[in-house]
């Protein structure tokens, strides 16, 4: 090819690039002029002169490109100081660093938490209920001098907390009648006297449940699906087989879908053998299956999983009487202890749940969950209260050894403890 071919063909691409760049630039001037027309009528409209319309409007544009300009070099600095971060460091102190010899950091180890003790796990877990409960008492107390008014803001504090009306008229009532015959004024002494009345309403001679017994000890455990059944008798069958226990589980739940795998994921966990049957069998038969179990391998606890149910339920209910039937002909007195498990959260529901339950099947007593995530805790004194029911355990966190044996006393403590 010549040269002058070449130079041709040179002179030809960027005669087309003249050309593309002339025609965009006529069209940028065309918007521009458009723009600009555009915006000196809308100051037109907004009343600006006419004679001061293009003024202000190549003003503002000014000002816009000024602010691009700026945000560009912002940007930049930016980021120029995220990718050098020891930029700014004095010449003499890199200097001085610079000199030093690295040696390798000698690494200690972190210091390892103690474990909190039972006292301070349950302090934990009130801590919601005590801000909402204990918190509004002990204003109105060191703010107020004890007549009507003052019972009805303690009345309105108390049920907001969910003790529910007639344990709160109970409470009340004692503590009006406390104060009168002490003729307490102090907050402090307020305070105590309200506190001992709660633990009067909570304390219940109530023997502990005797796993020692001849022959598996059979828990039933019962309550509507949510409330943690499976999640509860998992960490109990834990904390059995911690104690030196033999246990056995009952996968007696045919109904909820995947309910005895996650009985078996906690029996994995556990070591501790799961009896099971299909989807949809039949849970008495589970039942007897897994009483057998118990009895031919001598374990010490047969927990049994059931359908979570409510008393409207009346199939369901009747299921429920066939496996106390079925239980009852192989182990004397079994179930010898039946446990529903209750949602704190659900704060006076759950209290109704516990009356129905407790007027369709033998409930002897109740297990408390999810109580470190609600403000409700008043249900629990509520439960003794009123259905004479006791609190066997409660859930105050999402670790095994978060549930734990219910004791009133430390319960009643936690709660007014100062924080």
């Amino acid at each position: 090819m010549q040269w002058s071919e070449i130079m041709e063909q040179v002179y030809q691409f960027w005669g087309r690039v003249a050309e593309t760049v002339t025609v965009w630039w006529a069209q940028l001037e065309l918007w521009s002029e458009q723009l600009l027309h555009s915006f000196v009528a809308f100051l037109a409209q907004m009343g600006v002169p006419q004679h001061q319309q293009l003024m202000v409007a190549y003003g503002c544009l000014f000002a816009v490109a000024t602010l691009l300009v700026l945000l560009f070099v912002w940007r930049i600095a930016r980021r120029r100081r995220q990718q050098f971060p020891q930029r700014g460091v004095e010449p003499d102190l890199a200097e001085q660093e610079s000199e030093i010899t690295l040696q390798p950091a000698a690494v200690e180890p972190e210091p390892v938490p103690e474990p909190l003790t039972l006292y301070e796990r349950m302090k934990n877990g009130l801590s919601k209920t005590q801000a909402a409960l204990i918190g509004q008492i002990d204003t109105l107390f060191s703010s107020s001098r004890v007549d009507d008014l003052f019972l009805e803001e303690l009345e309105e504090i108390l049920i907001t907390a969910d003790f529910g009306m007639k344990t709160t008229q109970l409470l009340i009532g004692a503590f009006k009648e406390r104060v009168a015959i002490e003729k307490a004024t102090d907050a402090e002494e307020l305070r105590a006297l309200f506190k001992e009345e709660i633990l009067h309403l909570m304390s219940m001679d109530v023997p502990s449940w005797n796993i020692d017994c001849d022959g598996p000890f059979v828990l039933l455990v019962i309550g509507v699906n949510g409330v943690g059944k499976t999640t509860t008798i998992g960490k109990l069958a834990q904390q059995f087989t911690r104690q030196g226990k033999k246990v056995i589980l009952g996968a007696a739940d045919t109904f909820r879908a995947a309910a005895a795998d996650q009985l078996e994921v906690w029996g994995e966990r556990t070591g501790v053998t799961v009896v099971r049957h299909d989807e949809g069998s039949d849970p008495a038969a589970v039942a007897f299956d897994a009483v057998k179990a118990a009895v031919a391998r001598k374990a010490d606890i047969l927990i049994l999983d059931t359908a979570g149910r409510l008393h409207t339920k009346v199939n369901l209910m009747e299921e429920m009487k066939k496996i106390y039937r079925v239980l009852g002909r192989e182990v004397a007195e079994a179930p010898h202890e039946t446990l529903l498990v209750l949602d704190a959260t659900t704060g006076q529901n759950a209290l109704v749940q516990a009356r129905l339950f407790q007027e369709s099947v033998g409930v002897t007593g109740v297990a408390i969950t999810k109580l470190d995530g609600t403000a409700k805790g008043g249900m629990a004194v509520a439960i003794g209260a009123e259905l004479g029911l006791p609190v066997r355990y409660v859930g105050i966190g999402e670790g095994v050894d978060d549930l734990r044996p219910f004791d009133a006393q430390m319960f009643v403590d936690a709660l007014f403890e100062n924080r």
